[in-house]
């Protein structure tokens, strides 16, 4: 029997998938930091593991294909990254399906995009096959930018975004895992039907929530002052801030068709995704 491992599966995306595997009667083995929050899913196979543990080799023996989200954001995330991958090859997996971001590369405007250009690169490198879902930022998350007033804060300018829902992108991430060998090979960008000014995202927020957002354009000098009292570090502070230049530079506004060619339906709104997540 074909084992399809999942990461991930507590969150958003993996745990969209994880489920839409299940109600398709495929088992699924779910590789989990904290085996007590693993969704509880008929069949599944829960194994404890984290990016970088030595049990990940043993968790991931039998394992046909695998479903790798990004770590969380950290100085180290790269050599995470590489440390699962290497993982993978050693416990004889044969495909990796890695959950990247649009634009990906060494170069990316956005700096956590240049962890997934590596992480690229050296699944590529591995010998193992791949697939890359590449996802733009994701729709529900972009009114939580906002402060206690509502304020988004930020230099992006007029710059858009093709915001896409977390919910298309746990489908499509289902849809493949469930004829992986359909997919080798093959990288695809996610985006949301439209790509939006941060004016029309406090705009739509506004109107949905019935809240009042609005967004205040800022200079990088006023984007790292407005952030100092979070005490982050330098690479932290880059990659907040360069959430908003990618925007600003037009790194983010293209508008895919990949969503709707793999589901069959067209890709949800910005609008349907904040009214969905019941902000």
């Amino acid at each position: 029997m074909t084992i399809i491992a999942l990461t991930g599966s507590t969150g958003a995306v993996g745990g969209t998938a994880a489920h839409l595997l299940a109600d398709a009667g495929v088992p699924v083995r779910l590789l989990v930091r904290d085996a007590a929050r693993a969704p509880h899913l008929s069949g599944a196979d829960v194994r404890q593991a984290s990016y970088g543990d030595a049990g990940c080799v043993a968790a991931l023996e039998g394992v046909d294909t695998v479903f790798m989200v990004s770590g969380h954001e950290a100085a180290d995330r790269l050599d995470q990254h590489r440390s699962f991958v290497d993982a993978a090859a050693q416990a004889g997996v044969r495909q990796i399906v890695y959950l990247s971001f649009v634009g990906a590369s060494t170069t990316s405007g956005f700096t956590l995009g240049r962890d997934h250009g590596a992480t690229e690169e050296h699944i590529r490198a591995s010998g193992l096959d791949w697939t890359f879902v590449r996802d733009n930022f994701y729709a529900e998350i972009l009114p939580m930018f906002a402060d206690d007033q509502g304020v988004i804060r930020g230099p992006a300018g007029t710059g858009r975004v093709a915001a896409v829902s977390q919910r298309d992108v746990g489908a499509v991430v289902a849809h493949v895992l469930q004829d992986p060998r359909d997919h080798v090979g093959r990288t695809y960008d996610l985006t949301g039907p439209e790509a939006l000014t941060f004016d029309d995202v406090a705009a739509i927020t506004s109107r949905i929530t019935g809240r009042p957002f609005r967004f205040v354009d800022e200079t990088l000098e006023e984007a790292r002052a407005s952030r100092a009292h979070f005490g982050a570090p330098d690479w932290q502070v880059d990659a907040w801030v360069s959430t908003y230049t990618a925007i600003r530079d037009g790194e983010l506004e293209h508008v895919s068709g990949d969503v709707e060619r793999l589901l069959g339906r067209p890709a949800t709104s910005f609008d349907e995704a904040i009214a969905e997540a019941g902000l």
